[in-house]
Formats: C-alpha cells, sequence, structure tokens
C-alpha cells in the first residue's frame, strides 16, 4: 500500500479555539480568510455549507474567468477542537482527498491550529504547494481574526 502524500501546517491565534473554529463553517468567515480577493486573484462565486456529519459545502471561484468548484463532506466535527472534510475539485471526482485541523486551546484567548491533509501518492509533488496555499490561508484568517 502506498503512503499518502501530506501537506501540513501549524499556526498559533491570538484567538479562542472556538471563535478559530466556527470560522471554518461561517461562509461569511470563509469568504474572507479561505477565498476571495484577500487571498488570491479571485472573485467568490457562491459559498454552501452545511457544517454537520454528513454535511456537504460547495465553494465556488473565478479565477481569471475560470469556474473552480470546491466540494467535500464533513466526516468529523467536534467543536472547538477537531474538524475533518473530504476536500476536491469538482471536476476531480471521484477523488477525493482528507484534510483534518486540530485546535488546541492554549487558554481563554489563544489556540495552536495543525492541519494535516492527505492526497493520494500521484499528488506528493503538489504537496509542497498545497501546504505554502494552507499557510497563506491560515495567515488570512489570522488577519481577518484581528481585524
Amino acid at each position: 500500500m502506498s503512503t499518502p502524500a501530506t501537506a501540513s501546517i501549524s499556526k498559533r491565534f491570538a484567538a479562542s479555539a472556538e471563535r478559530v473554529f466556527d470560522a471554518w463553517l461561517d461562509p461569511q468567515w470563509l469568504g474572507r480568510w479561505m477565498f476571495g480577493p484577500t487571498v488570491r486573484d479571485e472573485k467568490i462565486v457562491r459559498l454552501t455549507n452545511d457544517p454537520r456529519v454528513g454535511g456537504q459545502f460547495l465553494f465556488v471561484v473565478d479565477r481569471a474567468g475560470t469556474t473552480v468548484d470546491h466540494v467535500g463532506e464533513y466526516l468529523v466535527l467536534e467543536r472547538p477542537h477537531r474538524l475533518v472534510f473530504t476536500w476536491a475539485m469538482r471536476d476531480m471526482l471521484p477523488t477525493t482527498s482528507k484534510v483534518t485541523v486540530q485546535i488546541e486551546p492554549l487558554g481563554d484567548a489563544a489556540c495552536q491550529l495543525t492541519l494535516h491533509h492527505e492526497m493520494a501518492p500521484d499528488w506528493a509533488a503538489f504537496a509542497d504547494r498545497a501546504a505554502a496555499s494552507w499557510q497563506k490561508m491560515a495567515d488570512a484568517l489570522e488577519r481577518a481574526l484581528s481585524s
């Protein structure tokens, strides 16, 4: 059996674990840090979310005239500590990857987020790029939480 390719990041936030966790599930917050012009050169078309185990999400953006649909399903929601979901581009289905977000409280006003994105072994060359993208989004989340 082949070992999955993994992209990992870790970031400390000056915000409660609950606040960071909730920012992963609220479409308005997702539009402030995961997608849109504050993160990359793109326009948000639609962000829909059903944040429950078995619930699905659809995040649609326009990147230079190309529509990109991000899709997934929530596998684990343990507020405020753990969030696990599948992640894919609609045009790549049925192939999906898995994202695990762990949030460790560091008192009332801080937390440590660790993210692991597991992809099929044939995506190994993409792992560093995926980690850089997740880091860019985590940095944008930090800015959004402080504003």
